[in-house]
């Protein structure tokens, strides 16, 4: 059995769950908490598995998040810090190690010459692009070696998260 299947294979069943996720017979709404928890745990499992296979060797899951976040448009230190919940002086040295790497600049702000913008250079997109096509490889291969089926379930699952994480 697949790794993204590991949580639902590894969770024993038990009849008070079951009923507990099914409609009752008064036709009151079901209990979703232990869904909730069931979800919740896989995505997080997953999404720090992907960060950490998407880092590999050149840049850390912090660093790939910093590039990530400035793919589009230059951010300030704070705005970044902000981003990532992580107080400036963290935000400061990722930053720092990133720009000693060749993978991000600074320039001043032009609106306010107390800030700098951290941009992401030619050699970040690189290394961004790199990590995106290893992570979607790793996923990939796992896709690969499940049933049908159960592929058929994530796809419908995929498209019913992005519905559920737009609004």
């Amino acid at each position: 059995m697949s790794g993204l299947m590991t949580v639902a294979a590894t969770k024993p069943t038990t009849k008070a769950r079951t009923a507990r996720e099914k409609d009752p017979d008064d036709g009151s709404a079901p209990d979703a908490g232990p869904l909730a928890v069931d979800l919740r745990i896989a995505v997080m499992r997953t999404s720090r598995r992907l960060r950490t296979e998407a880092s590999g060797e050149a840049v850390s899951p912090g660093q790939y998040s910093v590039l990530a976040a400035i793919h589009h448009a230059p951010m300030t230190l704070r705005q970044l810090a902000d981003w990532e919940h992580i107080q400036a002086p963290s935000m400061t040295r990722i930053v720092n190690a990133l720009e000693m790497a060749g993978l991000v600049t600074r320039r001043e702000h032009p609106t306010d010459g107390r800030q700098v913008l951290v941009n992401i250079t030619d050699a970040g997109t690189g290394v961004l692009a790199d990590a995106r096509s290893h992570r979607t490889a790793w996923l990939a291969e796992r896709l690969a070696a499940m049933e049908p089926q159960e592929r058929a379930v994530l796809r419908e699952a995929a498209r019913i998260l992005q519905g559920m994480s737009a609004r």
